[in-house]
């Protein structure tokens, strides 16, 4: 099991620098001068190309792309933001709790409620009920979260006055962010869990928990959830990814200080590494949580665990089958 984690930990180094040489060179070859938008129209060309040598922006372009990951690496300094002048460092991560909480409540939301529909569209297959949370979760699935979003902030806000449109000040500000985030993993949970569902009750030993007289509550959910959870927890380990990223819509909709604003703002101004920083820091989360997602296989399925030992003991036999044979 440790080899295995230290494996999947190494991955996670060419997986940084892919995607943060793509990032540098989308931001290099993206049109618009980052000094002339700091500087605004007015500057002068002397002024101009002297601000270019202070930032660097005059050398190569791999000579820049090496000295950012030498210092991303061996000292955690993700440079200096051309816009603000601050630490590009400091700022991600004190923004950076907003943006897990929103995600992570999100996923808690999609949880609670995608996985009880899936069971019931699958405990009642081919009813009216299951193909309604079935097209209602095709339709949640294609819709997009930034239109939801604003639809919301339509209804609750400047017609019902329930919510804020903006900040998180209350916990009242968390439930339009997240919701609307949440709506498409909850359509996706929904569906998987259906579908994973509808193979494992339709199994042998199904059958036999029935024949038993066991309750149909812990049949399902003892017995059928505990082996279909596999993929389940797969969807959820995607999201919980997918959903830092997605944040960065619903904070700029609903203006909440995380790493999304900073980043739509940073593009807009060309903030070469504040977009680096916070790419790589975006990454390094979806890295980790699939490796968790992949380790929580193991104690979810002993199958996966008893793979795990008989690697560890392979090469043992082998040698013994050898000792063996030659004897």
């Amino acid at each position: 099991m440790w080899r295995y984690i230290v494996k999947r930990l190494l991955w996670i180094i060419p997986i940084i620098l892919g995607v943060s040489l793509l990032v540098s060179a989308i931001m290099t070859l993206t049109p618009g001068d980052p000094v002339k938008l700091m500087l605004g129209i007015n500057a002068t060309e002397e002024t101009i190309e002297q601000t270019r040598h202070e930032l660097g922006l005059d050398r190569p372009f791999f000579v820049r792309y090496g000295d950012f990951l030498y210092k991303a690496i061996f000292k955690g300094d993700l440079g200096t933001s051309f816009r603000t002048r601050q630490s590009v460092s400091a700022e991600l991560f004190a923004r950076f709790p907003y943006t897990l909480k929103i995600a992570f409540i999100s996923v808690l939301i999609a949880i609670l409620i995608g996985i009880p529909i899936g069971i019931f569209a699958a405990t009642h297959q081919n009813t009216f009920w299951d193909n309604l949370s079935m097209f209602l979760s095709l339709f949640c699935v294609s819709m997009p979260n930034f239109w939801f979003a604003l639809v919301m902030v339509s209804i609750f806000c400047n017609k019902l006055h329930l919510l804020p449109t903006m900040g998180i000040d209350t916990w009242h500000g968390y439930i339009l962010p997240c919701v609307s985030i949440a709506i498409g993993t909850i359509a996706a949970l929904a569906r998987q869990t259906r579908s994973s569902m509808l193979e494992v009750i339709r199994q042998d030993y199904i059958t036999t928990a029935r024949a038993k007289g066991q309750k149909e509550l812990k049949v399902i959910y003892r017995h059928a959830l505990k082996n279909a959870l596999i993929p389940i927890i797969t969807t959820i380990g995607t999201y919980i990814g997918y959903n830092l990223g997605g944040a960065l819509i619903a904070e700029t909709i609903f203006s909440i200080p995380g790493i999304g604003t900073y980043m739509v703002n940073s593009i807009g101004y060309r903030d070469y590494p504040a977009v680096q920083g916070g790419v790589m820091l975006i990454a390094v989360c979806f890295t980790i949580v699939v490796l968790i997602t992949d380790l929580i296989y193991a104690f979810v399925d002993p199958r996966l665990r008893s793979q795990y030992a008989s690697k560890k003991k392979k090469p043992k036999d082998v040698k013994t089958a050898k000792a063996v044979e030659t004897a």
